[in-house]
């Protein structure tokens, strides 16, 4: 309606078809002005938008519909002076209700002459586009809220809008990017073609990434560039066709992707060297067992540090994760493969490389766990009661790894919120050729009704499976606090 024109003479103002039509808009306020910009006609939209009836308008002036600080600026003077001197005054702005609220008003004011020219009045139309407006600033808001540089541009690739981040992003201010063409943010190595990338994109509209398979980079103000990733989202408006374009800085990414590759390097060249030592060294040291002992210390000392090579992957992929779940997840992979390093490293270090030492390793993986879970010896308690005890490779990897979970599953869930408590475990033979291993706490205990032998938990799947493969058995009692006890074989096939 801001577009169109009401011009209204004296003579037909008063004509009763003309009248009819008035009144009957009720999408609209339509009411006439007098000379001195009082109100002389009411319809029932403008009944409507601003709440006065005809009789406890006509004749008040047209001030009353503004803010106090629009009354006190003079703005109502304004309006009906540009309309005189114009012949008409269009705008937008607050404007009040009899009951004192607020809305957006779309304004018309056009200047009515007589026979002889002069101005004997005002026509005023005024439609309420709050809705509009508030969906407009809500656009708005969402777009600067983003943490990721947004901008859009019309089809000939003017920019008509930014966010803060963009302006962070290329280090231009909102007020140099705003009308200028998108090219001015692309290398001059790319710039040619980037024009027909923009009209294939409005040939084929519709969400995608943009340059799938190429390396894009931005050129920032002070001529440096940045390797980005580029969201397209096509908007088509009353105003023509638009592109919605997420911007995100990759350079972290990048860096982290060539650490990575750094890292993957030099695990190749582990397993190189490892795998000529193994074959150079092979011939020479089966002639007698010390040979064989010392080859077996090489290879336990190659995957500890193949494992740690592995763990420090996984914690630089940690680095770049932001979703509490996913980071669970490679956090407790990560303590997994902790615990069977350390198992190589307590052969490593042992005289007897066909067994380890198992309490003493239970030791160090139950401090391992306390460090790795941030949890405080001052909130949580650790018993521990170890009978001296070794076990065969195939036995203590499976029992490792169902300490750690055991442990993990106790910090994690049984003391929320700050609570204090105990977590014992107890490490002894239990019978002959048989060993029993206890995890328990005074938490909080399995919910009711809950059986952890049907949990969809991971750690939980894991633990049965390996009391399984270990040819064992589990008990569980949950209260007061969990108690988990596990009985195996200590010799392979017992």
């Amino acid at each position: 309606m801001s577009s169109e024109r009401v011009a209204v003479t004296a003579a037909n103002a008063e004509a009763p078809s003309l009248r009819l039509q008035i009144d009957g808009l009720r999408d609209f306020a339509i009411f006439m002005l007098d000379r001195a910009g009082r109100v002389s006609s009411w319809n029932i939209g403008a009944q409507r938008f601003q709440g006065y009836r005809a009789d406890e308008i006509v004749g008040r002036e047209i001030s009353c519909f503004f803010l106090p600080d629009d009354i006190e600026a003079g703005i109502p003077q304004q309006n009906l002076e540009c309309a005189r001197r114009e012949g008409h005054f269009e705008g937008e702005g607050w404007r009040l209700r009899k009951d004192g609220s607020k809305y957006w008003a779309s304004v018309i004011l056009t200047a009515m002459r007589g026979d002889d020219g002069e101005i004997v009045g005002f026509g005023k139309v005024v439609r309420d586009i709050t809705e509009r407006v508030r969906s407009v600033e809500q656009f708005r808001l969402a777009i600067e809220a983003s943490p990721t540089g947004m901008l859009m541009m019309d089809e000939s690739g003017a920019i008509v809008l930014v966010n803060e981040q963009t302006e962070k992003l290329f280090g231009y201010p909102r007020a140099e990017l705003l009308g200028q063409k998108l090219e001015m943010l692309v290398p001059s190595r790319f710039r040619s073609r980037h024009p027909g990338f923009r009209l294939a994109f409005f040939a084929d509209p519709k969400v995608r990434a943009m340059g799938a398979g190429r390396d894009l980079y931005g050129l920032r103000k002070d001529g440096s560039e940045i390797p980005i990733e580029i969201g397209l989202n096509p908007l088509t408006t009353s105003e023509g066709r638009f592109v919605l374009s997420s911007v995100v800085d990759i350079t972290e990414r990048k860096r982290s992707d060539r650490e990575r590759e750094t890292l993957l390097g030099q695990l190749q060249a582990l397993n190189a060297e490892l795998e000529e030592r193994v074959t150079a060294r092979t011939a020479e040291l089966t002639a007698t067992l010390r040979e064989r002992e010392v080859l077996l210390q090489e290879i336990h000392h190659r995957v500890k540090n193949n494992l740690q090579v592995i763990s420090s992957l996984i914690n630089m992929q940690l680095r770049q994760l932001e979703d509490s779940g996913s980071r669970d997840a490679l956090e407790e992979c990560q303590t997994r493969v902790q615990a069977i390093a350390l198992i190589h490293e307590k052969l490593y270090q042992s005289k007897d490389y066909s067994r380890v030492p198992f309490s003493e390793y239970a030791r160090g993986l139950a401090g391992n766990v306390f460090r790795a879970l941030g949890v405080s010896k001052d909130l949580v308690n650790l018993e521990l009661a170890f009978e001296e005890l070794s076990l065969t490779v195939d036995k203590a990897i499976p029992c490792g790894l169902v300490l750690n979970e055991l442990i993990t599953n106790s910090l994690k869930h049984a003391f929320p919120d700050g609570r204090r408590g105990t977590v014992k475990v107890i490490l002894r033979r239990d019978g002959a050729g048989h060993a029993m291993l206890c995890v328990s706490d005074d938490g909080v205990g399995i919910p009711p009704g809950v059986d952890p032998r049907n949990s969809a938990s991971l750690g939980m799947s894991l633990v049965f499976m390996l009391v399984e493969q270990l040819g064992g058995s589990i008990d569980i009692q949950p209260s007061p606090g969990t108690e988990l006890r596990m009985r195996f074989p200590i010799e392979a096939g017992s």
